[in-house]
C-alpha cells in the first residue's frame, strides 16, 4: 500500500463513475462472484461483515422484487441485466467466532435484536459501498437507489430471516450518452476541515 493507484483506476472507480439509470448488456455469474470476492475485503467493524446480498438476476427472481419497486424505478430495475438486494443480517454475530477470533466478540451482541440493529445496518450499508467500487473496479456500471418498499423485499427474498434489506444497486453497462450533465460535489472546504 505504498503507491496509490494510477489516474485512469482513480478516473473509473471514482472521478468519471457515473450512476446509470440505463443498463444493458451481459453481466457473467462469474463476474458476480468476483465483484463479492473484492468487496469482501473492506473494513467492517469488528469483522462483523453483516451484509446480505440477493444478486436478482433470473425472471423468477426479477417477479419476486417487482412488485416491491416504486413505479419511477420498476422499468430501469427490470430492464437490468442484474440488480444487487444490499440487506444485513441482524443476528451476524452468531457468526464472529469464526469470523474474528481473537476474543469473544459475541458476548458483545448478544441479548435482543434492537442492540444489534444499529451496527448491521452502519456496516452493511458501509459493505454495499464497497460492492459499488468493486462493480466499477470490474468495468461494470452501477445504479443504486432506495425507492422500494423494504417490507415487501423482506417478505419475498428474507421471509423467517434475520435479515433486513438496505438499498439496490442495478448493476450492468450503461451508455454515457444518455447521462444528463455530473451535478456537482461540495468542495474540501464546504464538507470537510483538518483540525
Amino acid at each position: 500500500m505504498s503507491k496509490p493507484l494510477p489516474d485512469a483506476s482513480l478516473d473509473q472507480i471514482f472521478r468519471t463513475a457515473r450512476t446509470h439509470n440505463e443498463l444493458g448488456g451481459e453481466v457473467s455469474d462469474d463476474t458476480l462472484r468476483q465483484l463479492y470476492d473484492l468487496a469482501k475485503w473492506g473494513p467492517t467493524s469488528a469483522n462483523m461483515t453483516p451484509a446480505r446480498l440477493v444478486f436478482v438476476k433470473s425472471p423468477e427472481a426479477k417477479a419476486k422484487l417487482e412488485p416491491a419497486l416504486d413505479e419511477g424505478n420498476r422499468a430501469k430495475t427490470m430492464a437490468a441485466p442484474v440488480t444487487v438486494i444490499v440487506a444485513h443480517d441482524e443476528d451476524f454475530h452468531e457468526k464472529l467466532p469464526y469470523l474474528f477470533p481473537h476474543t469473544d466478540a459475541k458476548s458483545w451482541f448478544e441479548g435482543p435484536r434492537e442492540g444489534r440493529r444499529e451496527a448491521a445496518f452502519r456496516n452493511g450499508s458501509l459493505q454495499g459501498a464497497y460492492v459499488i467500487l468493486a462493480a466499477r473496479a470490474l468495468g461494470l456500471d452501477t445504479g443504486p437507489m432506495s425507492g422500494f418498499n423494504n417490507a415487501k423485499v423482506d417478505e419475498a427474498f428474507f421471509a423467517g430471516t434475520a435479515i433486513k434489506s438496505n438499498f439496490l444497486i442495478n448493476l450492468g453497462h450503461g451508455d454515457t450518452s444518455k447521462l444528463f450533465p455530473r451535478s456537482p460535489r461540495l468542495s474540501f472546504d464546504e464538507a470537510a476541515r483538518i483540525e
